[in-house]
């Protein structure tokens, strides 16, 4: 069964692994859930079940006209949730998806969530604003949205050389480099366009304020993509009790540069976690 129907019928190419408490992980812009490779063999290992998808658009999932505004997206996250009927679940995500976990725990509550790990998130906000004066300048949001409408291949070549998405992690290689920019090619040109504003102006400020289940961030000091000064480290403060681990000479890639590292602290993180009971979970309407 490798396919789900989200609320709107899109069918969601979605993959489970192993058996025992669930994680669910939610991957990156422009990618799709194989990012995730390497966390599988660890995480099952140690007796947990890794349910995945691939976001609309992406991957092997089916790739409709409309759907990805943020709202939407989470409410995916939930279908893949509720499909498996899932409960006490850790949710994983990368990048962009940082955003739809935070949207989904916002519209669905945490009832069928135990706790949080954001993996060099683009939360709160990328860009800059009059209330948001640390942001990406809008000029270099729009260059970048302008090149990457222009040649995905060669965007992906020159934000390389601008600041390598592994950072200087002795993880990286090439051979990681062409892995990454094919799924990135690979992926719809109107998808990449529509999600990549999506991810420069979903405003999470608010909504990470409300998160009340344990937050664990991890984040790259050279993570150019996601500067850690404007995501991870202010998202870790607005989040209550929020735990931030930093990776020195981590990139954005850590999920496979540094994937021992992460390995170890995500399975350090949901087994000091397990079964919060006597805590409340909050649900949406």
């Amino acid at each position: 069964m490798p396919f789900i129907e989200a609320g709107d019928c899109t069918g969601l190419f979605v993959t489970d692994w192993g058996s025992g408490p669930p994680v669910v992980f939610i991957h990156a812009w422009g990618l799709r859930s194989d990012e995730f490779d390497y966390q599988i063999p660890a995480l099952t290992a140690a007796g947990l079940r890794c349910v995945l998808y691939d976001r609309r658009g992406h991957g092997r999932s089916d790739r409709p006209a409309t759907g990805y505004d943020i709202d939407t997206l989470a409410d995916d996250l939930a279908a893949v949730i509720g499909h498996f009927d899932l409960h006490e679940a850790t949710l994983v995500a990368h990048s962009l998806g940082s955003k739809e976990a935070v949207r989904y725990l916002s519209r669905h509550g945490d009832v069928r969530i135990a706790r949080l790990v954001l993996i060099a998130p683009t939360t709160p906000l990328l860009r800059r604003t009059t209330d948001n004066p640390d942001g990406l300048d809008p000029a270099l949001i729009d260059a970048n949205y302008a090149a990457v409408a222009a040649n995905v291949p060669q965007w992906c070549a020159d934000f390389e050389v601008a600041g390598p998405y592994f950072g200087t992690s002795p993880g990286a290689s090439p051979g990681l480099v062409d892995w990454t920019m094919r799924m990135i090619v690979d992926t719809p040109l109107p998808v990449l366009l529509e999600t990549f504003k999506v991810n420069a102006d979903a405003d999470m400020r608010t909504e990470l304020q409300n998160i009340q289940v344990p937050a664990l961030i991890v984040h790259g000091d050279q993570d150019a993509s996601a500067p850690i000064g404007l995501t991870g480290r202010k998202t870790a403060e607005l989040i209550p009790g929020a735990s931030l681990t930093v990776y020195p000479g981590a990139g954005h890639g850590l999920y496979a540069s540094d994937h021992n590292a992460l390995n170890a602290d995500l399975l350090a993180f949901i087994n000091g976690h397990r079964a919060h009971a006597g805590l409340p979970h909050h649900s949406r309407s």
